[in-house]
């Protein structure tokens, strides 16, 4: 309140629209994609930005070949943020959101109350598919090293995986057919593949891709439901008493699950040997020692990593925030705190605990 922070104002370029294109995620919103003439901003050549959705297009009264005025948010991504109308062209005409899909065809249907269009075959459109396929194979996911965005491409336009669970029938042989791919490239997948087995049941839910569940959400469902039989039969309002589960979650996994296709894919990769539920020895650490308590992590530790501090925090019933406020209980401090966070835990009075301190709180010396 008695401090003003100064900005340098961010670095604007005029640039002319070639052309918009419109993008298909995985989860089928399409993005128009604002595809310019380079132009040197920042320190880099920027030659795309993002609309995001039909009403950024036409609050901005795009047209074609217009002269858009580009900035970096944050001095990083490129954002449009106005045009130079004075330069239009008299016959100029708008651009027009597409109602279908560019690539499968399908009429689009909008989100109620959201601005995204959605592309609604999720079975059959190409990029929804890759895009599964990309995120299953994270390294916050199932962590299969070796298939990127590019891989991905080709293993579906080759016929070898049509979906997720069909990585698990890839021999060396197909993997060699690829053209990226080299004898140790191959072998290296498949070995990924293998480990990926083991990965725990919380990072299994993340990387199904169901709608609204991300990776903190996906935690608390694995601890609660501890198998995904359980998980494929609760109703919306059993899910939607999870912590943090609300109605749009719970609604979404029952729509997710409603799916044959979904079913499927879950029952083949339990004969894969996916993991499939919560292991004993995580059920056993589980407790409510920290139950209501919420933390804050900063530093370098010794005894664990951050990852690690975060784990057992939410284990044993607290939760992990990113900034300290008043409803912060305490910070957990390695060395080199940030000296931002030293100063505001003061401020607030906050209880600054090292490691040490954190795991007496839960019992392990």
């Amino acid at each position: 309140r008695w401090a003003i922070a100064y900005k340098f104002q961010a670095e604007r370029a005029l640039t002319r629209l070639r052309f918009v294109s419109f993008e298909v995620g995985r989860t089928g919103v399409i993005t128009p994609v604002a595809n310019l003439e380079p132009v040197l901003l920042s320190g880099t050549i920027v030659k795309r930005a993002s609309l995001h959705n039909a009403d950024i297009i036409q609050s901005l009264d795009i047209h074609q070949d217009d002269m858009l005025y580009v900035e970096k948010g944050g001095e990083i991504i490129p954002k449009i943020t106005g045009v130079d109308t004075d330069s239009r062209r008299p016959d100029a005409t708008p651009v027009e959101f597409v109602d279908r899909c560019p690539s499968c065809g399908s009429p689009l249907t909008r989100l109620e109350g959201e601005a995204a269009w959605v592309c609604p075959n999720k079975y059959g459109c190409s990029p929804q598919i890759i895009g599964r396929l990309e995120h299953f194979v994270g390294r916050r996911m199932m962590n299969i090293d070796g298939i990127g965005e590019e891989i991905s491409a080709d293993l579906f336009a080759s016929g070898l995986v049509k979906d997720i669970a069909d990585l698990y029938s890839l021999t060396y042989e197909q993997l060699t057919t690829l053209e990226r791919l080299g004898h140790k490239s191959a072998l290296n997948i498949l070995h990924s593949i293998d480990e990926s087995r083991k990965v725990p049941f919380e990072r299994v839910i993340y990387a199904l891709s169901i709608p609204y569940v991300g990776e903190t959400i996906a935690k608390k469902i694995a601890r609660s439901v501890r198998d995904i039989d359980r998980l494929m039969s609760m109703p919306a309002g059993e899910l939607a008493s999870i912590e943090n589960v609300g109605p749009r979650i719970a609604d979404s996994i029952v729509e997710f699950f409603a799916e044959p296709v979904n079913r499927s894919i879950v029952e083949r990769l339990r004969q894969a040997g996916v993991t499939m539920s919560a292991s004993e020895d995580t059920a056993g650490t589980q407790t409510d020692l920290l139950n209501g308590k919420t933390f804050v992590i900063s530093g370098v530790f010794t005894r664990h990593s951050r990852d690690q501090y975060k784990e057992l925090i939410e284990l044993n019933g607290g939760k992990n925030t990113g900034s300290i406020s008043k409803k912060t209980d305490f910070v957990l401090a390695g060395e080199n705190m940030g000296p931002a966070k030293l100063e505001k835990a003061a401020k607030l009075g906050v209880p600054i605990i090292d490691e040490d301190t954190f795991l007496r709180m839960i019992g392990q010396e």
